[in-house]
């Protein structure tokens, strides 16, 4: 039966080869990485059960990308992004056999270690599959691969942490962290098959190559005089300073209000299956309505902010399980749909050779706020006492916040034709 609701997706797919490449390589790669986080957070919640300590490991995920981003940004535009991405996934599945040997409350630093090294190789994935998606994706085809993009994370959280929390609970942690392991190898073979299409990075002069500091700052100069370009980039952060608190309060429902399998992993899947179908179905229903057009992508993102302080509202009534799990899909409603199009508007406006510094700074920011935002949501759970409802409430004061900084800068933009490929390139 022919869907045309998806077909301009599976186009995508049966005529591009070398995308399809690299989205089977996210498929099998993040059905893994939700294996890995509902272990360790059900791990930590085991040894521990303190605030912090869930923040804790949530921080220790968060932290690296923000940490090592000039390093990022550089190595992603001077070297080889596809070798890059074939190492990333290799080092990390060396890495995460190593959690096998967290058995015991005095094993949880090492759990942080390990943690902070996964996440350390895993800073230099993210940006540089980012900044090579415009060799292998056609310009006109960039919104549609990021939709795909963001659809199949999604699906791949709701399928992965379905069976991850299902396999945590039943088989035990040890079989999640061996199938973390493997998903990363078979995700390298299939990076390894990639050959990009379409123009590469443009090649530096001698003084551009004298330092990577240099080339740091001159990312940030290109940001700097870009004002909407940089907005942009730092979308994902607007929603990081609350999200990201949200780790903790999910695993606080989990294991202390609506507990369901050891340690609450079976609600925690639950979360994320909610999640996965609420920001995989977004992005496709956004770009249904949307189009190509840039300027209703902007609107959209308006309306992301909306929906995100309906849906923390909403965690702050939630008495039952199936009405946190509604408020969890209208609050990641916005979050899918946001991410897509702040990668794609990204994509579509910033010249190659500052892509892989660009999308660095755009995961540094997130990832910062992030931390922030966690780092708080334990401090208050444990110190002030207080529950996963009231946080919910405080954590709708960000988006609303956001909200209206979005629309104000809509309104100072809007003046002037919304900001185009050729704008950026040539200014």
């Amino acid at each position: 039966m022919r869907l045309p609701f998806i077909d301009s997706y599976v186009t995508l797919l049966r005529h591009n080869q070398q995308y399809r490449y690299l989205w089977l390589s996210q498929v099998i790669s993040q059905t893994g990485d939700w294996f890995n986080l509902i272990a360790s957070a059900a791990l930590v919640a085991h040894l521990s059960g303190s605030g912090l300590a869930i923040g804790g490991l949530f921080l220790a995920r968060l932290l690296p990308p923000f940490l090592l981003s000039p390093l990022v940004g550089v190595v992603a535009d001077r070297f080889d992004r596809r070798k890059i991405l074939i190492a990333s996934d290799l080092l990390r599945a060396i890495v995460v056999l190593a959690f096998l040997f967290v058995r015991s409350a005095q094993d949880v630093w090492l759990l942080y270690v390990l943690t902070v090294l996964q996440l350390s190789i895993s800073a230099f994935f993210e940006p540089t599959r980012a900044a090579l998606m415009p060799s292998l994706v056609a310009r006109k085809d960039l919104v549609t691969a990021n939709a795909l993009d963001g659809t199949t994370w999604s699906t791949m959280l709701a399928v992965g942490a379905a069976l991850g929390g299902l396999a945590t609970a039943v088989f035990g942690i040890t079989t999640a962290f061996l199938i973390d392991a493997a998903t990363f190898v078979l995700s390298a073979w299939f990076i390894g098959q990639v050959r990009p299409t379409f123009a590469t990075v443009e090649p530096e002069t001698v003084r551009e190559r004298d330092t990577g500091w240099q080339a740091f700052v001159g990312g940030l100069h290109y940001l700097r005089r870009h004002p909407p370009v940089l907005a942009i980039a730092l979308l994902k952060a607007s929603k990081a300073l609350a999200f990201g608190g949200m780790a903790v309060v999910e695993v606080t429902f989990a294991k202390e209000i609506f507990p369901i399998g050891a340690d609450g992993s079976g609600t925690l899947g639950l979360i994320y299956v909610a999640t996965g179908l609420s920001t995989g179905l977004g992005p496709l229903i956004a770009r249904r309505i949307t189009g190509e057009k840039t300027g209703a992508m902007y609107w959209a993102i308006l309306f992301c902010y909306l929906s995100l302080i309906v849906g923390y509202v909403m965690i702050g009534y939630s008495t039952s399980l199936s009405f946190l799990l509604l408020a969890t899909f209208i609050r990641t409603l916005g979050s899918g749909i946001s991410w897509v199009y702040s990668s794609a508007l990204l994509q579509m406006t910033v010249p190659d050779k500052f892509l892989g510094r660009v999308f660095a700074f755009d995961f540094a920011m997130m990832t910062l706020a992030a931390s922030v935002s966690t780092l708080w949501v334990g401090w208050a759970k444990d110190s002030l006492a207080m529950g996963p409802q009231q946080i919910g409430f405080l954590l709708a004061g960000v988006p609303a916040v956001m909200a209206v900084g979005w629309a104000v800068f809509m309104a100072l933009h809007f003046k002037r034709r919304p900001l185009t490929p050729q704008q950026s390139i040539s200014s």
